[in-house]
């Protein structure tokens, strides 16, 4: 069967139509194509006739990514609220933004400094009888330890078990001779009375190192009340991302933060489940708002240098999280894609050759190509 001409002339859609075979009007949505190609043989050396002025591209070598882009907000994070511990009165509070620092006093309770230590679980109880188990020993000894003290060999749980008619009480360290004269000599250190025991209430366990973001008590007023409130001593960006997209995101991903008028690099630094909000309940299963709203979960992203953000303690930025990455490879602009009557897509040199092209990413506007006869420089027709 013969081959029939296009009508002189005639272009589809901003592009010229070759005269090879009459083609198929093809809409490609799923990438925002619309071309119009004909292709009889598949081979690379079908021509089709060139258009006195054409709009053209090159093809470009580059890396490709997929990324979105996401509002987020840089802060301290979520507050946390301190209630005081013990008996006696407040007589001496901390001033916004005091940053704790191990082994020293956050407050003064009767004129006594309340020193922080760090660790998991509070004192709860006087720590007096050598022997008693628990991870609150734990944390004492871990702290005097890190301040420098001798405080010994460290009774585990499992030696302890083995000489505790109630194993389930066996967990933690033992509070040993060895930790008492530690704690004896800190104390002294502190301007403490070196009884070498410790109450309830004359120490405060925090997590780590916090900052104090707002002062809640007055002096004067009984230490057993919500003192004051802190956050994380670093800033750190909360990022609400759609529960459906955040599987793509993971800790340790380098990302980039968009502050006003400068961008600066980022590290994903925790993740949150999917479908859950800050309380802890899942978002997907509490009724719909009827605003059209989907689940979202915090990212919290880390600024990579602590400078890049110094002169800001609170502000909306933008994050872009890059989920994908082709690297150096040949891109030309989504429009230069002709999807062929036979399937498949081809660009088209500006002299009329068809060039059929496998395709990879599509990223902004652009697209990954891959063929015989393709280089970068190569001028290609894009779709007007």
């Amino acid at each position: 069967m013969a081959e029939r001409a296009a009508p002189r002339g005639w272009r589809g859609h901003g592009r010229v139509v070759p005269t090879v075979v009459l083609g198929t009007v093809v809409a490609v949505g799923a990438v925002g194509v619309t071309a119009v190609a004909g292709h009889s043989s598949g081979a690379s050396d079908s021509h089709a006739a060139a258009a006195p002025s054409v709009r053209t591209a090159t093809v470009t070598r580059r890396d490709l990514s997929n990324s979105q882009t996401v509002q987020g907000h840089l802060g301290f994070g979520p507050v946390t609220e301190l209630k005081g511990a013990g008996t006696g009165t407040l007589t001496k509070l901390p001033a916004n933004g005091t940053t704790t620092g191990r082994g020293k006093a956050l407050y003064r309770v009767d004129d006594r400094p309340i020193p922080v230590f760090y660790g998991d679980t509070p004192f709860f109880r006087d720590l007096k009888k050598v022997g008693v188990v628990g991870n609150d020993v734990t944390v004492l000894r871990n702290n005097l330890s890190a301040l420098g003290y001798d405080v010994g060999h460290d009774v585990g749980h499992e030696d302890t078990a083995r000489r505790s008619a109630d194993r389930t009480r066996a967990q933690g360290s033992a509070f040993t001779a060895s930790l008492a004269s530690a704690l004896k000599k800190w104390q002294q250190d502190m301007g403490l009375e070196p009884t070498g025991e410790l109450k309830a209430g004359d120490v405060l366990v925090l997590p780590g190192p916090v900052r104090v973001s707002s002062v809640k008590a007055q002096v004067g007023d009984p230490v057993a009340e919500d003192i004051l409130g802190y956050v994380a001593p670093k800033k750190v960006i909360t990022v609400p991302v759609d529960a459906q997209q955040v599987s793509a995101i993971e800790p340790g991903d380098s990302v980039t933060v968009a502050l006003p008028g400068r961008d600066v690099p980022g590290t994903v630094s925790a993740v949150g489940d999917p479908g859950q909000n800050d309380s802890g309940q899942n978002d997907s299963a509490q009724p719909d708002a009827g605003d059209g709203s989907t689940p979202k979960t915090d990212v919290t992203v880390l600024p990579k240098r602590a400078s890049d953000v110094a002169d800001l303690d609170d502000a909306d930025v933008q994050v872009e999280f890059v989920s994908e990455i082709h690297k150096n490879v040949l891109t030309v602009p989504i429009g230069a894609l002709l999807a062929l009557s036979g399937g498949g897509f081809a660009v088209q040199r500006p002299d009329g050759e068809l060039l059929r092209v496998r395709t990879g990413m599509f990223a902004t506007g652009l697209v990954e190509i891959s063929g015989k006869g393709l280089s970068a420089g190569l001028d290609v027709v894009v779709a007007s």
